[in-house]
């Protein structure tokens, strides 16, 4: 059986990454293929099992991290007691193995991406991180996830029973983790689902915000298909509001879930924003990826040949860095308005709480590989140079005072940089007027879609889940939101639903 003190006696280990250096030459996903499942036997037995697994509370998908990890170290185990046996083997091994993944799956939609793209705010809420290292939750969750395609064990799930939900129909508006995440729970349920996505393809910024080398497409793909062959319908190239009027589709449709994201760029208002050679982030992202899916040979957009300046400290940030650094940039060079993090925890950010230390990204260990530039902290930027040429020539940045991030006087200086690319986040959803008259949708203060608590509208049958209503949140929180909109477009349709509703509308990360 699995050792009971493993969480004492065997370290933390992560997934093995291919050589920095190599990864830059292709756009591959960064980690070893191959290597994860024979680590994640001992890794899943350093989980203690503990009496009250703030994982639980830390994830909002509620995720059943103890249960997986205990089948997963038995299994490696031997399974059953019967020490030395290969895993996966017999009885113990493979059922397991199967048993994990029922529980993983139970929880989440899409745990393969999530695995991939989630920060992991439930390993900073495991009882060992306290004063240790917490268990590698993401890796082992990972494993799970791609063992169950392996084995067929995540196959599609049409519904058993689709008269139960008396020929509903629902619209979702938008493809991204959310709307996917709603439109697969409903059509599980039963109901008739239609996903309207603008884009040529379904995926939102799954498809073409996040580099292949975080998530290689074909995993989307996979995921759209078994959708498709569960029931849902998708309809791409479509804009509602334009294409199809809000009010046809309120006409046609039970019930309406506007799942259209938080695309609203912030922006950055320093003198010579508009010259030619300076982007928001997410357009030059999405150029790359578009190359990626063979729409284009080279992007219009490239950081080739060229010096590169990224403006902000998150992970779109990074994002940028990592694709620069492929696409052969001279050189790159990230602005953090922040001052750099500790390396552990701040007084004022207990646990369980998901802290903000120092981290570095498979994009910035690849960057120190290379030797392409510094990252800078405390900088706040202060204007864009012209050439001669009219297009953009240099940054000019300075420190950033602690308290207000204003400009130290006499630090200002230039950089050097022929595309500079703005990484800030984003401030909600687009506006759109047109589509949110015609739904009867209306904004909070924040720039989001307003609801209640239960995720729906003022108008009758709409409602708003993920980044639309939240604002700009990981990945996790809007496969959350969709499965808990499901739950209610369900409970809306029917008078009741047994679909999970794992948060509120109002939910909120651990803070303090």
């Amino acid at each position: 059986m699995a050792d009971r003190m493993a969480f004492f006696t065997t370290p933390r280990a992560e997934r093995a990454r291919r050589d920095a250096r190599e990864r830059l030459g292709d756009w591959q996903e960064v980690y070893r293929p191959g290597e994860l499942l024979p680590l994640v036997g001992g890794q899943a037995g350093r989980c203690m099992d503990c009496g009250l697994p703030f994982c639980h509370h830390a994830c909002p998908l509620g995720n059943l991290v103890p249960d997986w990890n205990r089948l997963v170290a038995r299994s490696e185990a031997g399974g059953d007691g019967e020490p030395g046996a290969v895993a996966g083997a017999g009885a113990g091994g493979g059922s397991d193995w199967r048993a994990a993944a029922a529980r993983l799956l139970a929880t989440n939609n899409f745990p393969e991406f999530t695995g991939r793209l989630c920060p992991a705010p439930c390993e900073s809420a495991c009882v060992l991180a306290i004063d240790g290292a917490a268990v590698t939750i993401k890796n082992v969750e990972l494993a799970i996830a791609d063992r169950a395609w392996e084995e067929g064990w995540d196959g599609p799930r049409p519904p058993d029973r689709p008269e139960r939900a008396g020929g509903r129909r629902v619209a979702v508006i938008g493809s991204g983790p959310a709307g996917l995440a709603a439109a697969q729970q409903l059509t599980r349920a039963g109901h008739a689902v239609t996903v309207y996505e603008r884009a040529d393809r379904a995926g939102g910024l799954l498809r073409y915000g996040i580099p292949p080398f975080r998530l290689e497409k074909h995993r989307l793909e996979r995921r759209l298909d078994q959708l498709r062959a569960e029931g849902t319908t998708f309809r791409t190239g479509v804009r509602v509001g334009r294409d199809v009027p809000g009010e046809e589709l309120r006409a046609e449709y039970d019930a309406v879930v506007v799942a259209v994201g938080a695309g609203a760029c912030r922006e950055l208002a320093v003198p010579g924003r508009d010259r030619p050679g300076v982007h928001q982030a997410i357009e030059y992202l999405t150029w790359a990826n578009r190359v990626d899916e063979g729409d284009c040979p080279v992007p219009p957009v490239s950081a080739e040949g060229r010096d590169v300046v990224i403006v902000g400290g998150g992970d779109t940030a990074a994002d940028c860095l990592g694709t620069a650094l492929r696409q052969r940039a001279a050189s790159v060079t990230q602005l953090d308005i922040n001052p750099r993090p500790p390396q552990g925890r701040a007084s004022g950010q207990p646990w369980p709480v998901h802290p903000k230390v120092y981290r570095e990204t498979t994009s910035h260990e690849e960057s120190g590989a290379a030797e392409a530039g510094p990252r800078v902290f405390a900088a706040t930027t202060v204007g864009f140079e012209a050439g001669p040429d009219g297009r953009l020539a240099a940054v000019r940045f300075a420190e950033a005072e602690p308290a207000d991030r204003s400009p130290r006087t006499g630090t200002e200086r230039p950089l050097p940089a022929q595309l500079a690319l703005l990484a800030l986040g984003f401030t909600g959803p687009e506006p759109d007027r047109r589509l949110f008259a015609q739904l009867g949708l209306t904004t909070g203060p924040e720039g989001t879609l307003a609801r209640d608590d239960g995720f729906a509208t003022e108008a009758e049958g709409v409602f708003v889940a993920g980044d639309a209503g939240r604002g700009q949140s990981l990945i996790v929180w809007a496969i959350a939101e969709g499965r808990a909109v499901a739950a209610a477009v369900d409970r809306y349709l029917r008078g009741w639903t047994e679909l999970p509703a794992p948060i509120r509308a109002s939910a909120r990360a651990l803070t303090v």
